[in-house]
């Protein structure tokens, strides 16, 4: 009963896909968004053509690896690979634009994931995922091209460390396309604004109010003096229980041996 509720999109729902512009647009972004960390290295043109499609592609190509239906979707398209190319192009040729702009990087960087993110939920939908399922593939979609960038430049990517809710972000996204789409039955493009327009929102108040996601922690201290306060607590009661039950017989005994 339950599987076939989460399941229960209809044919005309799960036929309607993303526009092709706006998974163009994923693309260009998510490849404008490796080329900020090109410009900081000082790579070469094979550097920032690189880095633009591991950003504008590496998450699709980790969630079609995973997925392992359909196609996969920077072979299938076109013009996926020569638009994430040009774009490293245009930014080795003019790398003080991207310099002289951090904060619109910063801005285009949690744009790239939430495209990614709605893009990489709705093909999981169209497969007719479960809600768990759809949420990790958009996930994975939005911040596969960022893991995999970290990686290759040999660093702990960034979804791993203490952030401003960056991969929360992207879960986040993800969820809201899940249920716009299947739940409330919203056509899928303003489903993917929205859920664009949740992922930035998060971001943007975590940065504004320094909020990062929790890490070391450790409740083993917590636990262990809750569960000795549990445990004082319990001998003390048994030993009023058993101190209440001790009076009561020596009263009924003193009782007993004054009748006699």
């Amino acid at each position: 009963m339950l599987p076939d509720l989460f399941a229960s999109q209809s044919p005309t729902l799960t036929s309607v896909p993303v526009p092709v512009w706006l998974d163009l647009l994923a693309v260009v972004v998510g490849s404008l968004s490796g080329l900020l960390y090109a410009r900081e290295r000082h790579l070469d043109l094979v550097g920032y053509v690189g880095l633009a499609i591991l950003c504008g592609l590496g998450g699709g190509l980790v969630r079609d690896t995973i997925m392992q239906v359909g196609d996969v979707y920077m072979l299938r398209s076109k013009w996926a690979i020569v638009l994430s190319v040009a774009t490293g192009l245009i930014g080795f040729l003019f790398p003080s634009s991207i310099s002289a702009h951090p904060h619109f990087m910063e801005w285009v960087d949690i744009l790239s994931v939430g495209l990614f993110a709605a893009a990489g939920a709705d093909k999981a939908i169209l497969y007719r995922l479960y809600p768990i399922p759809v949420i990790m593939m958009g996930t994975i979609t939005g911040v596969g091209g960022g893991m995999m960038r970290d990686i290759f430049l040999g660093e702990v990517p960034n979804i791993f460390k203490r952030s401003n809710w960056y991969a929360l972000c992207a879960i986040a996204g993800s969820a809201v396309y899940y249920l716009f789409v299947v739940v409330l039955g919203v056509h899928k493009g303003w489903a993917a604004v929205v859920s664009v327009l949740v992922t930035m929102l998060l971001r943007r108040i975590s940065l504004h109010y320094d909020l990062y996601s929790p890490a070391d922690v450790d409740l083993s201290p917590a636990v262990r003096q809750t569960a000795r306060q549990v445990a004082d607590a319990a001998r003390e009661a048994t030993s009023n229980e058993t101190e209440h039950a001790r009076q009561q017989y020596e009263r009924r005994r003193e009782k007993r041996t004054a009748r006699r």
